[in-house]
């Protein structure tokens, strides 16, 4: 089978719903594996992701024709080094719209790119309008409902809402408490350094609470590159070996 190279786009119309958690956290993901990938910020106001990871992360104003060539070129090469584009709810518009009109869907079918879309979700009307206009403009975009319960909670009714977005496949990310959430956060906090060597100076509490966060998430992304369709499809067994695999790094 021809390998295909992934672009992940985490995308959202309304701020505060977690696209670069999950962007970051991919890239860790990477990192973690000993894994190339080209990583892309699409909000230059505030460009968190590409400041956590100036080395590997790419900083682009999608509303300059520069800053589309720049990203985009890149987007569609074909090198199974995996993409992830952080598009925040600034860019949001500007971005599928320029997706739209340089046919990037079909260039990348053509070139075997696999254009993943992380579309993070909170409780709107604007976030289901937003996820069905994009599959109603392309029936067969491969959509991934990301919720980010410490960004984004539902709250009540939530499985309900979630059943009238246009993709059954989930990808869950849990809330972190207060302290531990600090940790992650810090500027010069490293998840895949903590995973290889546990810090001395670290809560226990924080520590055990911070792989069991992770463990689960990792293991969903590991199903993006074994194709299993996640959300719907990841086995119970591949779950309990991926987050026994990490829990054993906390101890």
């Amino acid at each position: 089978m021809e390998q295909r190279t992934r672009v992940y786009i985490c995308s959202s119309p309304n701020k505060r719903t977690g696209t670069t958690t999950t962007a970051r956290l991919l890239t860790d993901y990477f990192i973690f594996n000993g894994r190339n990938f080209a990583g892309f910020d699409t909000d230059p106001q505030d460009a968190d992701y590409g400041a956590r990871f100036p080395q590997a992360v790419t900083i682009v104003d999608v509303a300059k024709v520069q800053g589309q060539v720049a990203m985009f070129d890149r987007l569609l090469v074909h090198d199974e080094t995996p993409k992830i584009v952080d598009v925040s709810h600034r860019s949001y518009d500007e971005f599928w719209e320029t997706i739209d009109q340089i046919g990037f869907m079909d260039e990348a079918r053509a070139v075997s790119i696999q254009p993943i879309v992380l579309f993070h979700v909170d409780a709107s009307g604007a976030a289901l309008a937003a996820a069905q206009a994009l599959a109603g403009r392309w029936p067969d975009l491969n959509m991934v409902v990301v919720t980010n319960k410490g960004a984004a909670p539902f709250g009540r009714g939530a499985l309900e809402i979630l059943a009238q977005f246009p993709s059954p496949r989930r990808l869950v990310i849990g809330a972190l408490d207060p302290s531990t959430r600090a940790y992650f956060e810090a500027a010069d906090f490293s998840l895949p350094n903590f995973l290889r060597t546990r810090p001395s100076d670290m809560s226990i509490v924080i520590r055990i609470g911070l792989t069991a966060w992770v463990a689960p998430i990792f293991t969903q992304f590991r199903a993006f590159e074994t194709d299993v369709p996640f959300g719907v499809g990841v086995s119970r067994g591949l779950l309990e070996v991926g987050v026994a695999a990490l829990l054993a790094l906390s101890r």
